[in-house]
């Protein structure tokens, strides 16, 4: 296995991003804006679509795929308004009986200064707790990065799957370095001991699937991932809601 490799294609611009998957596998998706409270955050994407007869809410980060996008996106590090404008469209898929789907790709919440006088800590807290006991199934996808606590936050879920050549990682190669050695040059390293690559992740069952790449068009992932979705999505729906809960709740205890 070459981490390296591993490394770089997770963080590749090019990847499809959350916006791609959402507009790509559900039809008629609308997206929807703002936490109600401080402004729209651009790292956080979210919206409502139908996965065939069902209709389905949408969240997920987005990075941008040039500088200005990555910009306007905050190079897909949510503020803390992000993750209450997922919350927000959560709890509004609980009232209304929707299935949530996440698409996640962050090194991490923003660590800046605002961002943590507006309550990052608590909002990504807040999203750990609300996510635990919601009330239909969540299906969480890692399509890049998975870094942290930034990415835990979308990630609270039924089933929680990853596309191969992604990566998910309670912080990145690089930071595990300059802790461990003081030496960031080290990641690759670094990345080798923490075991963050998808396949070594379904063996330690952090992760329910992983989701091949090998040999297919960005047209062909999507509708690979589609069908996938909606296989689980209807056998999610079929399951008792009190057996739903209680069997997420036990998915995170194990840890």
């Amino acid at each position: 296995m070459n981490i390296a490799k591993i490394v770089r294609e997770a963080r590749e611009q090019t990847r499809l991003t959350a916006l791609d998957f959402a507009t790509g596998i559900f039809d008629d998706f609308v997206e929807l804006h703002g936490d109600r409270s401080f402004r729209d955050d651009g790292a956080v994407v979210g919206g409502i679509g139908w996965l065939g007869d069902q209709a389905v809410t949408v969240v997920g980060i987005q990075k941008g795929k040039s500088l200005q996008d990555n910009l306007n996106r905050n190079f897909g590090q949510p503020h803390p308004e992000g993750y209450r404008k997922a919350l927000r469209l959560m709890k509004q898929a609980e009232k209304f009986g929707r299935p949530v789907v996440t698409f996640i790709n962050t090194a991490g919440a923003y660590p800046g200064v605002g961002a943590e006088e507006r309550g990052q800590g608590e909002a990504i807290a807040r999203n750990l707790f609300e996510m635990s006991d919601l009330k239909v199934p969540i299906i969480a996808i890692i399509i890049g990065e998975g870094g942290s606590g930034g990415a835990l936050a979308l990630a609270v879920a039924d089933r929680v799957w990853m596309l191969e050549n992604s990566i998910y990682a309670v912080l990145s190669p690089e930071g595990f370095a300059s802790i461990l050695w003081k030496d960031g040059t080290r990641a690759m390293e670094a990345a080798e001991l923490m075991k963050i690559t998808s396949y070594e992740l379904l063996d330690m069952q952090v992760v329910d699937k992983v989701i091949s790449e090998v040999g297919l068009s960005s047209k062909e992932l999507i509708k690979q991932v589609k069908e996938q979705l909606q296989a689980e999505v209807d056998a999610l729906g079929k399951l008792p809601l009190d057996q739903l809960i209680e069997e997420r709740f036990q998915r995170f205890r194990k840890y």
